[in-house]
């Protein structure tokens, strides 16, 4: 895991992003943000899983499923399965050590409104 700060990477509204291998941060303060970077970890996870290429896409075509689904971008993030997992166990620091290969699948039919 590499971490950059840079607040020119990232469009308005984000604060990070995970560009395997790379966390790019909006604020250097969120290096001292150990919740923070844990969900960006466990989406570094996911990509290596899927093998980096085939995150992204999964990623792309499950927003714009949730997007037609939800009609709200907000909803359309926070309910793709890569974020229901991240946002759900960002908490435990442990998560990524303890993960099993491809949980991300069973967040995909959970509906959060």
């Amino acid at each position: 895991m590499i971490v950059l700060v840079n607040k020119y990477l990232l469009a308005k509204g984000y604060n990070g992003v995970s560009l395997w291998p790379f966390i790019v941060l909006k604020h250097p303060s969120l290096k001292n943000d150990p919740v923070f970077l844990n969900h960006e970890r466990i989406h570094l996870k996911q990509q290596q899983e899927l093998l980096i290429v085939g995150f992204y896409i999964w990623y792309g075509l499950e927003y714009f499923y949730r997007l037609y689904q939800y009609k709200h971008r907000f909803l359309a993030y926070r309910n793709i399965s890569f974020e229901r997992e991240a946002y759900a166990n960002e908490g435990n620091l442990e998560y990524c050590k303890n993960r099993r290969s491809w949980n991300f699948y069973k967040y995909i039919h959970k509906i959060l409104k």
